[in-house]
């Protein structure tokens, strides 16, 4: 298998970058090799990908005995549904049919929803309606559901139909935190987990937030139970988000701490309240700048979290040398091809090491300046603004990071 060796302080370093062009490969561990380096095994079919990055010192090797990840150790879900669907089909399986079978899904309790590419007709005509029945067995699951792409209505609905089961309706707890939605009119981001537990440390206490896209209360719930703030002002324009966040207030006790603004945040007539304010949309919360300097409290201020996606252009190296077949060594033992994930178990897989990448330094200053420009304007003197903190939530394409700026706005002293 073929590997890049570096020292092991550069190892942390190096898999963040291999992780991010997709070049790791995830069925085998880093291994220690000669002279107390560490090997990251990569994917063979991207070698011609690969870089050698300059700022680190690494080498090709290749590995002759890969040991298995764990993962690929375990029997997973998706390889127990494979069986069993060879087993129904016997003869008739075939390598089409194999590209159909998902390897990865959400699961929402009892539901699990699936990717729009999986199951396609051909699976349907060979086993009708006991498919469903098969997958749902294999996966420990009673509905399924299948995910089409989302619909352009400027709302991000899903377009989800429903397999298996009549209610599509499910609960979700992150955080100690319960979430119920309909999978099939509302849309819900496991990749934000790691936003949502920042959110919960951060210190609210006796503070009011303006949360401008609320959606189902993914951050107004988190602020509201764990961060201590006084009052929430939730802002959103999809009214089954609107239901689905009525009954999450209700489930997590937070009711009469929080008023709801059905309609467009851009008409939002709320100003001079907030402490705190939450522009949680990408790619862009550019739209809702202006609304949220309104609606901070015109004499001390407050803090802005500013989400966006910022793209981070590939630094160019020189290509590695093309290396000899005959040093390849064996590729016998591949592991299984990995584990479906469940949409937690994503988190974590982007761990940028608090490195503030030039890129995002330039977007978080140019936000910083505009908000200034803005504050200025509205109320007729100088305020300033701080970034607080940089927050890099998960890689939303390859090259393409969701941020958050915590940026603090006061009005400036005379």
């Amino acid at each position: 298998v073929p590997a890049l060796a570096t020292e092991p302080q550069f190892a942390q370093r190096l898999r963040e970058r291999l992780e991010e062009e997709q070049l790791l490969d995830g069925r085998y561990r880093l291994q220690e090799v000669l002279k107390g380096c560490v090997a990251l095994p990569v994917l063979e079919e991207k070698l011609s990908q690969l870089w050698l990055p300059q700022e680190m010192p690494c080498e090709l090797v290749w590995i002759q005995d890969p040991v298995p990840s764990r993962a690929a150790r375990r029997r997973t879900p998706a390889q127990k549904l494979r069986d069993e669907l060879r087993r129904l089909l016997g003869e008739s399986w075939s390598e089409e049919l194999e590209h159909d079978v998902p390897r990865a899904w959400q699961r929402h309790g009892d539901l699990v929803v699936l990717s729009e590419d999986s199951f396609r007709a051909a699976l349907w005509e060979k086993l009708g309606p006991a498919l469903w029945e098969t997958v749902a067995s294999a996966l420990g699951a009673r509905r399924l559901a299948r995910r089409g792409r989302v619909l352009p209505d400027g709302m991000r609905s899903p377009s989800v139909t429903l397999l298996l089961g009549q209610d599509g309706w499910v609960e979700h707890v992150d955080n100690g935190i319960r979430y119920t939605f309909d999978v099939t009119k509302c849309m819900f981001s496991p990749g934000n987990i790691t936003e949502k537990l920042r959110v919960a440390s951060l210190p609210c206490s006796g503070e009011v937030l303006v949360d401008l896209y609320a959606g189902i209360g993914y951050f107004t719930l988190p602020y509201l139970v764990h961060a201590a703030a006084a009052f929430a002002h939730a802002c959103e324009w999809n009214g089954h988000a609107v239901e689905a966040l009525r009954r999450n207030l209700v489930l997590n006790g937070v009711q009469d701490r929080c008023r709801i603004h059905h309609g467009d945040s851009r008409q939002l007539e709320l100003r001079d309240v907030a402490d705190r304010v939450n522009l949680g949309l990408i790619p862009s919360s550019e739209e809702g700048w202006p609304v949220a300097c309104r609606v901070l409290r015109k004499g001390t201020g407050g803090v802005l979290h500013i989400h966006h996606n910022v793209e981070t252009l590939p630094t160019p190296a020189p290509p590695m040398a093309p290396v000899p077949r005959a040093e390849r060594g064996s590729q016998d033992g591949r592991g299984s091809d990995g584990e479906a994930r469940h949409p937690t178990e994503d988190v974590g897989k982007e761990t940028l090491g608090g490195r503030i990448r030039p890129e995002w330094q330039r977007w978080a200053e140019a936000t910083a300046a505009r908000i200034q420009g803005m504050l200025a304007e509205l109320h007729g003197q100088p305020w300033r603004t701080s970034i607080l903190h940089i927050e890099a939530v998960k890689s939303y394409a390859p090259h393409v990071h969701h941020l958050v700026l915590d940026l603090e706005c006061r009005p400036a002293l005379p």
